[in-house]
Parts: structure tokens; sequence; C-alpha cells
């Protein structure tokens, strides 16, 4: 069973927005919705090279709070820069190392910069070693670098390796 329908809860989920969108409850619609209920699933599963494992599920809750908290930190502040004066504004670039090697912790670090205001994951290379982030507001590289690991990273390491 758990071959042909790898996450069941995510089938279920697909079964009933299909058939909620569509708005019609007919046997082809039904249907159409059992074949992407079964087929989504499992292309999805295909495009998962690795599964996903966390490890600390208390890390996981204070890294949410901790984004939340950022998030609306940093709309204010992205928000006053925009509305002052534009010659305080200083964007620039630059290179994270990374320490974490899973490659969903990876992706949730480059997720959480893109989701803050003021900051946007730009490119991994290839090793995974270095994600380049462009900042609205680059006063110290360094700083942005430090603030980085120590927020995000080391929770992420905590949850994924």
């Amino acid at each position: 069973m758990k071959r042909f329908l790898p996450s069941p809860w995510l089938s279920m989920a697909v079964l009933v927005l299909w058939l909620l969108l569509a708005g019609d409850f007919s046997r082809g619609s039904l249907l159409l919705a059992l074949v992407l209920a079964i087929a989504l699933p499992l292309c999805a599963g295909l495009l998962q090279p690795e599964p996903v494992r966390p490890h600390r599920l208390p890390a996981l809750f204070k890294l949410s709070g901790r984004v939340l908290h950022d998030i609306v930190v940093s709309s204010i502040d992205v928000a006053r820069r925009i509305l002052g004066n534009e010659s305080r504004i200083h964007p620039g670039f630059v290179w994270v190392p990374l320490d974490i090697r899973d490659l969903h912790g990876i992706t949730a670090l480059a997720s959480i910069i893109s989701l803050t205001p003021g900051t946007l994951s730009v490119e991994l290379t290839g090793d995974r070693r270095f994600l380049l982030v462009h900042c609205f507001d680059l006063q110290d590289a360094q700083a942005t670098i430090t603030d980085i690991k120590s927020r995000y990273e080391t929770l992420l390491r905590e949850i994924f390796e």
C-alpha cells in the first residue's frame, strides 16, 4: 500500500482540494481527483532526493518563533528605511559560508533568509558550501554572516543533522 500511496495525508488533501476547487462531484471529477491524489505524491517523491528527518522538535519550535519575530522586526525596519532618507540604505551582497550539510536544512535556511524582509538568498554554490545573500541594508558583512549563522543555521543544524 505504501508503494502506491506514499503520503496518505497528502493524497487526501489533493483529493479534497481538487473536488472543492472543481466544484463538481460527478464520477468523472471524482475519478480525476483520485488519479491526481495517487499520481502527485508519487511524482513529488521522485523530486525529493533525501527523506526529511527532523531530529529535535523543541529546536524547531524555537526556530519558528525566532523567524516570526525577525519577520515582524525586519518588516518595520525595512518600512522605516524605505519611507526615510534613501542615503541611509546600503544594499549589498555577502557570501555566507555554510556549516550545515543537510539539503533540507540548506533549503530551510535559504527560505528563511528570503522570507525575512530586507534579505534574499540568491545563489547556492555547487558544492553547497556558500550561500550568496543580498541585503537591502548591508552595514557590516561579517556581522550579517555571524547573525545568520547564530540565529538560524545553528538551530537548523540541531533540527536536521
